[in-house]
């Protein structure tokens, strides 16, 4: 399977491709783009499995999003049987999200719990996770939070690894999840929002991803309008661009680094 881009986070199987899913996916695999579509719950991972069962250039990750905590049990059995799909490269997205919570929220005992029972069958089945972070405004407290998990979960489980999924920390977190063998990866906000311009100019680039998280931030030329996997193109570009680089190095490094953070099987550039 030749290609030339990898979108590492996508939602493909959302409700909001049905009408034109099919097709998307044609068009990726003649732009040749690969893409990882992430599950966000119970359900949600058995679509992507069954879709990345069906197309070759379709990965899948499968978890319980942190805003999912307290409202849908970790199945470790379920969890268990889909990650052992070939086709499943990761755990996830999981994480930490205190956005919408105070700091006596019984909800973020329940998301560090559920990212516990993540780890652990990431570490388990020797697979990165895919983690989702985000902090209240003017906060940088689940970001912190994380690397602390993590660095204690590093203690059992040495091999542990993964990405960070939209990445919105600073560089000092950037280097602290680097240390944690995680990458961080960006989407197309940065094509139209620049407070992500100087962590992409200051971090090597090999710990960079391209992600889409479609159909959500669709790139400055469709703003406003669904996303889709096709606009890692864009990302891609952006990421060039912010870094002064040439634009086939990056597409060459990026499709690299996502091919040795999953594993990825059977992909030429």
């Amino acid at each position: 399977m030749n290609v030339r881009y990898i979108d590492t986070h996508c939602h493909l199987q959302f409700p909001d491709y049905a009408h034109d899913r099919n097709e998307i996916i044609e068009r990726m695999r003649e732009e040749q783009i690969a893409a990882i579509v992430v599950g966000v719950d119970a359900e949600s991972s058995k679509e992507a499995v069954a879709l990345a069962e069906k197309h070759e250039h379709l990965f899948a990750a499968v978890g319980i999003h942190p805003n999912h905590a307290g409202q849908e049990p970790f199945d470790e059995k379920l969890f268990r049987e889909l990650a052992a799909h070939p086709k499943v490269v990761a755990l996830g997205e999981c994480g930490l999200d205190f956005f919408h919570m105070e700091r006596n929220d019984g909800t973020m005992h329940a998301q560090k719990e559920l990212l516990q029972k993540h780890i652990a069958l990431a570490a388990a089945l020797d697979k990165p996770l895919i983690a989702h972070v985000r902090s209240k405004k003017e906060s940088r407290d689940a970001y912190q939070e994380l690397i602390s998990i993590l660095q204690e979960a590093k203690t059992t489980y040495p091999k542990l690894r993964g990405d960070i999924h939209f990445f919105a920390g600073n560089i000092a977190e950037a280097e602290e999840f680097f240390k944690l063998d995680f990458t961080v990866s960006f989407t197309a906000v940065i094509t139209f929002a620049r407070e992500y311009d100087k962590i992409i100019q200051a971090v090597p680039l090999r710990n960079i991803l391209s992600e889409t998280d479609a159909p959500y931030i669709a790139p400055a030329s469709r703003r406003g309008e669904r996303n889709d996997p096709l606009a890692v193109i864009d990302v891609v570009s952006k990421i060039a661009e912010i870094r002064g680089e040439d634009t086939e190095k990056v597409r060459q490094t990026l499709l690299a680094n996502a091919k040795r953070v999953f594993a990825l099987p059977h992909i030429e550039k």
